[in-house]
């Protein structure tokens, strides 16, 4: 199988004062196309950064990032977000709906950048999808955590993605909606053939993924197939 993604000896640091604070160590692992992969490790693992890294939407001190079989390092912020644009969709923690429209807006605007025609049929399908059909023009602050994380949802599906990455795609629902989440998240997968990469820390959902890749302390603790 193509590798949809490739990392390979990946370090991020930040500079505090005087002091060099190294988030990422040696990273390195790849990734099968229309496979589901997650990561998983206590807070402060590094995590976060690493996904952020994987989807472009930073860029590492050292190391390299080959998302779709084109290296990240290569290109400007301009292309990068072209290549997000096109290829990603991203589940953020903190949602980052845009406060001043509705459920509706927030999906159907990135669609409309892109140039589809049908953007508001689309978002709409997208969020009766997610159970949100009675909630399609409440705003964010009207909606409970659950609701815009559905939302979110909702907008991360909305370019068909090739790949799309979750930053704790439940840590904000209850079991029953979490577990709606995760079928629509896996469907999708199975349907579109979208390679799904997950971090999180329920390790059940974890366990359901083809392979779990282990972070302690910004390293690689281990790097295990479940299938």
């Amino acid at each position: 199988m193509p590798k949809i993604l490739k990392i390979h000896n990946l370090e991020k640091t930040y500079t505090s004062g005087s002091k060099k604070l190294t988030v990422l160590n040696d990273i390195s692992f790849e990734i099968e196309k229309g496979e589901t992969f997650s990561i998983v490790g206590p807070s402060g693992s590094g995590k976060t950064t690493l996904l952020g890294l994987c989807a472009g939407l930073d860029k590492p001190n050292s190391g390299g990032v080959e998302l779709c079989g084109v290296p990240l390092q290569d290109m400007n912020e301009d292309q990068r977000a072209l290549m997000r644009n096109k290829e990603v969709g991203f589940i953020f923690q903190n949602f980052q709906l845009l406060p001043t429209l509705s459920a509706l807006e927030n999906v159907s605007v990135p669609l409309e950048l892109q140039g589809a025609k049908n953007a508001a049929k689309i978002a709409t399908d997208l969020l009766d999808k997610v159970g949100l059909t009675d909630r399609l023009h409440h705003y964010p602050s009207q909606l409970s955590g659950g609701e815009q994380q559905r939302v979110a949802l909702a907008r991360a599906f909305s370019n068909q993605p090739s790949i799309l990455f979750a930053d704790e795609p439940t840590g904000n629902l209850d079991e029953e909606t979490g577990e709606k989440v995760i079928q629509l998240l896996f469907e999708l997968n199975r349907e579109a053939g979208t390679t799904l990469v997950i971090v999180t820390h329920d390790l059940d959902l974890a366990n359901r993924t083809q392979q779990i890749l282990r972070l302690k302390g910004g390293k690689v603790l281990t790097n295990e197939r479940t299938v």
